[in-house]
């Protein structure tokens, strides 16, 4: 291979994440090369589909048909033990949108993050069956139990490593690209404080969990980044994490923000 080698970086991010369907939309259309994808949670989710060979139309099906109904047909609740959610369904529902596959099956090469929760460490995945990486790298902890994989109980790899740059690093990439649907923690101005106070509702479950995961994981996110080529960064923040009832927009916008990107992808491949 003459060219420069792309790694593709998918974050976490929930709903946010099915951005990353429209940013690979336009690297495809724009005919950007990618060699080797990692990512973590709903990164890992998108980023196996596409590496199995799944279609841009194939995947948009599939996350456009998340309304709440078909969220709450995946929902099998357990005694909560470990979590409230088994996670069988969820399973089936990868598997119908994976295949039932093991990595070296793979068309491009893929690896996600997931969390030890024993000692809190990442945990690259690479080989094995697919929908048991996914599931682990996507297992947020409280609501689903863990998921256990190799004798070891692992959850989402949001909480250590929710933009993984260095698994895709050693992978052998040239060139970086990492989509980022995370968060920004900080810089909040008093008067968005003070408005947030009087306008926000308490937090459920599934959105504390969602900002703990956040909170956890933003420094990683932050050294994550700094190594990067190129950020895509999707306007999403307004975009609730559990709003996967508006996969449509986020989609667009992963696509606006990869249109944006284009031209320096170009550039560092022609260099």
């Amino acid at each position: 291979m003459d060219r420069k080698r792309v790694g593709l970086v998918l974050s976490s991010g929930a709903a946010r994440g099915l951005a990353h369907v429209g940013v690979l939309d336009v690297l495809e259309r724009k005919g950007i090369p990618i060699d080797m994808i990692a990512g973590t949670s709903i990164g890992a989710i998108i980023g196996a589909s596409y590496a199995a060979g799944k279609s841009i139309g194939e995947i948009t099906s599939a996350v456009t048909g998340l309304s709440l109904r078909k969220m709450m047909s995946l929902v099998d609740f357990t005694i909560p033990t470990s979590g409230f959610i088994k996670g069988k369904k969820m399973n089936g529902w990868l598997k119908s949108l994976i295949g039932d596959i093991d990595f070296a099956d793979l068309k491009i090469p893929f690896t996600c993050l997931a969390t030890d929760i024993s000692n809190g460490k990442e945990v690259v995945i690479k080989q094995g069956p697919v929908i048991a990486a996914v599931r682990a790298s996507a297992s947020m902890p409280v609501i689903f139990t863990p998921a256990k994989w190799q004798g070891r109980y692992l959850f989402d790899g949001g909480l250590v490593e929710p933009i993984p740059v260095r698994a895709i690093k050693e992978m052998g990439a040239d060139i970086i690209i990492a989509v980022n649907v995370v968060p920004y923690m900080g810089g909040r101005t008093k008067k968005t404080d003070a408005q947030d106070m009087e306008t926000q509702k308490e937090p459920n479950v599934f959105s504390i969990v969602i900002r703990m995961i956040y909170i956890m994981g933003y420094q990683a996110a932050q050294a994550g980044l700094r190594e990067a080529d190129i950020v895509i960064t999707p306007e999403v923040g307004h975009i609730l994490p559990g709003n996967f009832n508006r996969a449509r927009e986020c989609i667009l916008q992963g696509k606006r923000a990869a249109q944006r990107a284009i031209p320096e992808i170009k550039r560092l491949l022609e260099d």
